[in-house]
Order: C-alpha cells, then sequence, then structure tokens
C-alpha cells in the first residue's frame, strides 16, 4: 500500500506534511534521455537532474558540443532542495538504431548506478519529400530512427527494470504529427512514425504494467529549437504561418516540456499509463 497522503492522511488523524511536492522529487533515481545532446532532450534532461536524478545523456557525437558541457556545469552548480541530494548530467554516445549496443548501453549505466528508473525515448529525426516520389531509404531511415530506436531504447530499459524489480516509468517522445497531418507539410514518413510511437506505447504499456512498468508519450507541437530556427530560417515567413494553427498563436518553447517531463517521470503519475499527453497549444483541439 502507498503511504497515506493527501485527504486520507487528513481523515485518519495522521501529522500534516506537505507530500504534494515531494511525489516530483526524483533523488535516488537514474534516468536514461536519448537524443540529449541538445534541444528538447537536453531539457528533459535538466529538468529531471534538478529533481534530484542522476540523468544519462544519450547521443551520436562520440563527445558532446561545448553547450552540453554548460547545462552539465550549470546542473552541477545548482543549489540541493532541503533533504535532497543533488542530480547530475552525464553524457554517452550510442546509435539507437542499434539495438544490441542499446541493451548494452543501459547495462553498463546499471553497472555504474545499480538501477534504471526513468527512460526517455526522445531521438528522432525529420524529413520531409512528395509522397508519390519518397525515396525508400530516406523513408526507411526514418522509421529506423523514430520507431525502431524508440522501440530498442524502451527494450534496453524495461529489460533492466524488470530483472531489477523497478517500477520504472518509460516516456516515448511522440508529436500531435502522430493524431493530425501538419498543413501543407509533407511528412508522410514522419507523421507515419509518429503516430506508430503513440501505438507502440499503448501496446506496450498493456504488456508491462504486471510487470509495474508505465509507458506513456508525449506529444509537442510546434516547438521553437535549434533545429526548428535552421528549418523556419530557409522559409521565410513559415513560423507566422505555422504559429497560426494553433489557438494560442505561436510555438512553445522547449523549457514549456518540463512540467509533463517531471510529471510522468515521477511517483505523481503512477495511475497514468498507455496515456498520450499533447503541449501542442491547443493546435489538436481545432
Amino acid at each position: 500500500m502507498a503511504p497515506q497522503a493527501g485527504v486520507d492522511a487528513a481523515l485518519t488523524g495522521a501529522s500534516p506534511a506537505r507530500t504534494a511536492l515531494a511525489m516530483f522529487s526524483l533523488t535516488d533515481r537514474v534516468a536514461l534521455v536519448t537524443g540529449a545532446q541538445r534541444g528538447i532532450g537536453l531539457e528533459m534532461a535538466l529538468a529531471l537532474a534538478e529533481a534530484g536524478a542522476v540523468v544519462y545523456c544519450l547521443d551520436l557525437p562520440a563527445q558532446p558540443d561545448g553547450d552540453w558541457f554548460k547545462v552539465q556545469k550549470f546542473a552541477s552548480e545548482l543549489p540541493a532542495a532541503e533533504s535532497q541530494k543533488k542530480g547530475r548530467l552525464e553524457y554517452i554516445s550510442g546509435d539507437v538504431t542499434d539495438q544490441k549496443a542499446m541493451w548494452a548501453a543501459v547495462e553498463s549505466i546499471v553497472d555504474r548506478e545499480g538501477r534504471i528508473d526513468i527512460c526517455m525515448a526522445n531521438a528522432g529525426i525529420l524529413h520531409g519529400a512528395e509522397c508519390l516520389e519518397y525515396p525508400a531509404e530516406d523513408f526507411k531511415k526514418v522509421l529506423d530512427v523514430n520507431v525502431s530506436g524508440v522501440l530498442f531504447t524502451a527494450q534496453a530499459a524495461g529489460r533492466q527494470m524488470e530483472r531489477l524489480g523497478i517500477s520504472g516509468s518509460i516516456i516515448l517522445t511522440a508529436s500531435m504529427s502522430g493524431t493530425i497531418t501538419n498543413p501543407n507539410q509533407k511528412w508522410t514518413a514522419y507523421n507515419t512514425s509518429k503516430s506508430a510511437v503513440l501505438q507502440m506505447a499503448r501496446s506496450l504499456a498493456c504488456e508491462l504494467a504486471p510487470k509495474g512498468i508505465r509507458v506513456n508519450t508525449i506529444s509537442p507541437g510546434y516547438i521553437f529549437t535549434n533545429m526548428t530556427r535552421d528549418f523556419l530560417d530557409k522559409q521565410p515567413g513559415l513560423e507566422a504561418q505555422l504559429s497560426a494553427q494553433n489557438p494560442m498563436g505561436r510555438f512553445g518553447r522547449p523549457d514549456e516540456l518540463r512540467g509533463v517531463t517531471l510529471w510522468l517521470a515521477s511517483d505523481a503519475s503512477t495511475f497514468c499509463t498507455g496515456s498520450d499527453i499533447r503541449v501542442d497549444g491547443g493546435q489538436c483541439a481545432w
């Protein structure tokens, strides 16, 4: 049974204690975030570290760039909350499309840290082309990274969670593009891949629930990152056009994904599995 908290604690005469915010603590938890050298992945990783987790950022480069090291230093200098250990960021190189390498990478994290509690399968790529002319190799590459890579990451963490008896949280980065089609964008491969991620999460959630492992997805809308900026700079006026597609009339910021990341990773969401949380400025609500 979970410890008494909230109204139950009040009605049974338990000593008053603030427990709501404590549910978000990730002290002594270990996390893996893929695609976390920069962008949304690094933002998610920093949020987990701020909550007390040891976070391994996995990405393709053998060594992270200078910006990653600045964020690592920033995390190391954060003051620890009262009675909370400080989290930290670590970097490992890896290719999410290599199944056995991903399994080995998470096993090495467990060998070093003794556990794995949180897995964020965030690595993904975007590629557009005319649907009737889509090159086979480009289409396969998008599916390899965005679908196979997500599965291999979830497998790698889930295998260790099951072996250690850990009630872990696996979070897959999907997209609003898995639910809707982006107006005037030729993203058949990307949209297909993100729809597959949504169904993958539901399937994994049902299969892994008896093992105490939760699986959910986060579906961002248009989020302004360095990669997004490079895309928008090539098409003047596109930012305004895309912003007008959601009720809030703007792009989201990476830091606006921190709250949902912490919620799904922590004990604040222990009865949530098989769910998709959209953070899209309301675009799917039209």
